[in-house]
């Protein structure tokens, strides 16, 4: 009987192995061996687990193809509602009746002022009005109607031709481009620029200007564009180069018109033709030279201008100091650096005459 009790315990560790492993089968097997060789609760108790467990499954096997049925039908369903929905959507219309009334009227129409909508004595404001109304209501980015961007190139050539002051002169004459073909005359309604580029200088780049048929000239044209171009862009050049040297030249005629304004200077500290009379300063006896016609008013005068000798004469002294400082000292440490005794010798007996005479004046 223990015999069988260990088998039985052996049978059900087995059973809930299988069951771990999702073979509830064999573990269903097992558990009935075991309650054979030994009856137990636990053995039972697992007996009834299993087959709950496999019940359910069953029964939801059942269901799944019902279930799997209604999921396809609602998404049959559902996909056909969204059709249904996207069919308006691409049958719409993406222009109005009056973008389309608006594109006809323009092809319709061959004289410039008609197509702007202008009286022939307008006004380049009125031109330039009507131009932003139109460009805004024909662009093809944002009108969509059939033809809309040839309508846009008409307004475009119109507005180039009528706010240039001989084309329009000569477009009054002669007309549209039709009726003067016999004059030959189409060339004077020739435009520089492209209606999107004539766009973009008004708007800034409003729109994007992928969808807009660019403006090509014939070939004699585009070379006389060029031409014209480059003549534009050396005048440039040339502007840009005179306001460059305008303040030089300013300069240049500043002084002069100086030199004709001021009068000679009353003194020269060197001796000239124009100051031959010598003297010397009461205070440092410095030598310096008056105007031959001066004359001297007053005693104060006299001093005023011997002030005004001496200081310049000091400034002078302390420049050729300065110069002669700094030549000495280069000397000094070039013959330190490439240890020549004779250059230092020399550059050590290296007189400097100016800042001697300013060590006597302080003195």
């Amino acid at each position: 009987m223990d015999g069988n009790k260990d088998e039985s315990e052996r049978c059900i560790s087995l059973a809930i192995k299988y069951s771990k492993l999702g073979d509830r089968e064999k573990a269903l097997k097992f558990l009935n061996k075991a309650e054979r060789l030994y009856p137990s609760q636990k053995a039972k108790d697992l007996i009834e687990s299993l087959t709950e467990i496999n019940d359910t499954a069953e029964k939801e096997n059942q269901s799944e193809p019902n279930n799997t049925e209604g999921v396809r039908q609602r998404k049959g369903s559902q996909s056909r509602v969204k059709e249904e929905k996207n069919e308006p959507e691409k049958k719409e219309i993406e222009y109005t009746k009056e973008n389309l009334e608006a594109v006809k009227r323009i092809k319709k129409v061959k004289c410039y002022y008609e197509i702007l909508n202008v009286e022939k004595d307008a006004t380049e404001n009125d031109l330039k009005k009507a131009y932003r109304r139109l460009a805004l209501q024909m662009h093809p980015d944002k009108n969509k109607a059939p033809g809309a961007t040839e309508a846009f190139k008409a307004i475009g050539k119109a507005f180039a031709v009528l706010s240039d002051a001989d084309k329009r002169r000569k477009y009054d004459v002669h007309g549209p481009e039709e009726e003067s073909s016999q004059h030959n005359h189409q060339q004077y309604y020739e435009t520089e620029v492209s209606p999107e580029e004539l766009f973009n200088m008004f708007f800034g780049g409003g729109f994007p200007t992928n969808n807009v048929y660019r403006h090509h000239h014939h070939h004699h044209n585009r070379n006389a564009y060029h031409f014209q171009r480059q003549e534009n862009v050396s005048n440039d050049a040339s502007y840009t180069l005179l306001l460059q040297l305008a303040p030089i030249l300013l300069l240049v005629f500043l002084s002069v018109l100086s030199s004709f304004l001021v009068g000679e200077p009353l003194y020269s500290l060197q001796q000239s033709d124009k100051h031959p009379i010598s003297r010397k300063t009461s205070n440092l006896n410095v030598p310096y030279f008056l105007k031959k016609d001066y004359q001297m008013e007053s005693r104060a005068e006299l001093r005023r201008i011997e002030r005004q000798v001496e200081e310049e004469y000091i400034s002078n002294l302390r420049n050729s100091c300065w110069r002669e400082r700094s030549y000495k000292e280069n000397m000094l440490w070039k013959a330190r650096n490439y240890a020549d005794a004779r250059l230092y010798d020399k550059a050590s007996k290296m007189e400097t005459p100016s800042c001697d005479r300013l060590q006597e004046i302080y003195a």
